[in-house]
């Protein structure tokens, strides 16, 4: 049987023997939007629990729309250039519109690569466009503590416009439980020192910081607090099924829409899956989100709650970028010196993580259940060793080297990577009738 993986833009085949006994791991059929960009205005005009967006703009001397940097796969070519017209028409200019990237600590998007973040010239060319640098001080706002004592500092330009747009797609996301609406002010567009004290152990550790859970979940309390810090605003919320299409897109008051879009994507991105399997075999989603190994992290989580305790999880991933950041590989040398045990303890007293040690915090977790290996084209020999998993040569080869290893020729197969997350349920119907 041969299954296309996602990996990098062109995908990968996964060719398993016929008797295998394999449990396909997707999303049910999504329905998309034969005209997306009617979609959006009809978004735009009948919006959650706020007033039509035209309306909203009326009497703003100014406006600043936030957009989720490279990593994330957002229609932006449908959505910016819809949404900046119904600005425009009501009343504001295009010098009083700003949009901005939400990177959080990653690098900036500039240049060609800006360009197919936007996915449209004229709104290129209409805007301002500007990169968020988290490490500039001057340029947030200290808007106090949550009760929880975080301190809180948000780009200037976003708290002080008089309209608030975020913009995003909403997914599983394998800490806050769905990425999209208030993740994208924080991190998005927040200060080094709040991110930092975001990503720490006190938080990462806790049951519920993980994918698919908002109930509960210490990280979706803070966002959600946070927002409502900020003071009133706006989301555009965006779902794509697995070819990339607009499938569900809304407008409306930030909490109350992205909840919303939440639960239209729980019916597919959420499988209930009755069995745990000894090799399951996934990706990391293929471009943009494979771009370093990073990134791929997230797969490994997705997958890891039907993975049995010392199996094997195969990830698929190009790794076109290479490893990460500086400080990942920082932080992946010290796992690599310390040990996992000693690693972790490292960082439980922290009050501020180190840039990007989350990532590495967050691979200990199916490096807890069972054995992990990675494909990847992209990366040089020196980031092979620095992944602190095993690196196989031939994907068929090494699954097919799992299953012997096993004893057991059942396999798990999740094609879309992160963006569909298995769960155990023993009670759950078969994976054939939940997956396929």
């Amino acid at each position: 049987m041969q299954i296309r993986m996602k990996y990098g833009k062109n995908g990968l085949n996964l060719n398993l023997p016929d008797d295998t006994g394999i449990a396909h791991i997707q999303k049910r059929t999504m329905p998309f939007m034969m005209d997306p960009v009617a979609g959006v205005y009809h978004a735009l005009s009948h919006p959650v629990a706020s007033k039509k967006l035209i309306q909203e703009a009326r009497g703003c001397h100014n406006a600043c729309i936030l957009i989720c940097d490279i990593t994330r796969p957002v229609p932006n070519g449908v959505i910016l250039p819809v949404l900046i017209r119904e600005l425009l028409k009501a009343g504001l200019s295009p010098s009083s519109i700003t949009v901005i990237v939400a990177t959080g600590l990653h690098r900036a998007n500039e240049g060609e690569e800006l360009r197919e973040l936007v996915g449209d010239d004229w709104v290129l060319n209409t805007v301002k466009i500007v990169n968020h640098f988290a490490r500039n001080n001057d340029e947030h706002v200290d808007l106090g503590v949550t009760k929880d004592g975080m301190t809180i500092k948000i780009d200037r330009r976003f708290v002080r416009a008089d309209l608030r747009i975020v913009t995003g797609l909403v997914e599983p996301h394998f800490m806050a439980g769905y990425s999209g609406g208030r993740k994208v002010v924080v991190p998005g567009i927040a200060h080094k020192d709040t991110i930092t004290e975001f990503h720490t152990a006190k938080f990462l550790e806790h049951p519920k910081a993980m994918n698919c859970v908002l109930d509960g979940n210490p990280l979706h309390k803070e966002q959600v607090e946070i927002i409502r810090m900020l003071g009133r605003t706006l989301a555009i919320n965006t779902i794509i099924d697995d070819k990339r299409r607009l499938s569900f897109v809304n407008f409306g008051e930030i909490e109350v829409s992205h909840l919303e879009a939440v639960s239209y994507l729980r019916e597919y991105a959420e499988i209930r899956v009755p069995d745990k399997y000894k090799t399951v075999i996934t990706c990391a989603g293929g471009y943009p989100l494979d771009k370093t190994y990073y990134q791929t992290i997230k797969g490994f989580v997705g997958a890891m709650d039907i993975l049995a305790q010392g199996g094997n999880l195969v990830i698929f991933s190009e790794c076109s970028e290479g490893i990460g950041s500086h400080e990942f590989v920082e932080a992946q040398k010290r796992l690599l010196s310390l040990g996992m045990d000693r690693f972790l303890e490292s960082l439980l007293a922290k009050s501020h993580a180190g840039i990007d040690e989350w990532q590495t915090e967050m691979l200990l977790k199916p490096m807890n259940i069972g054995t992990l290996h990675l494909f990847s084209k992209g990366l040089s020999d020196a980031d092979h060793i620095l992944t602190g998993v095993n690196v196989v040569k031939s994907p068929n080869e090494a699954v097919l080297k799992c299953i012997e290893e096993a004893e057991d020729n059942r396999v798990a197969v999740i094609s879309e990577g992160p963006y569909v997350i298995p769960i155990f349920s023993p009670y759950a119907g078969s994976p054939q009738d939940n997956s396929i």
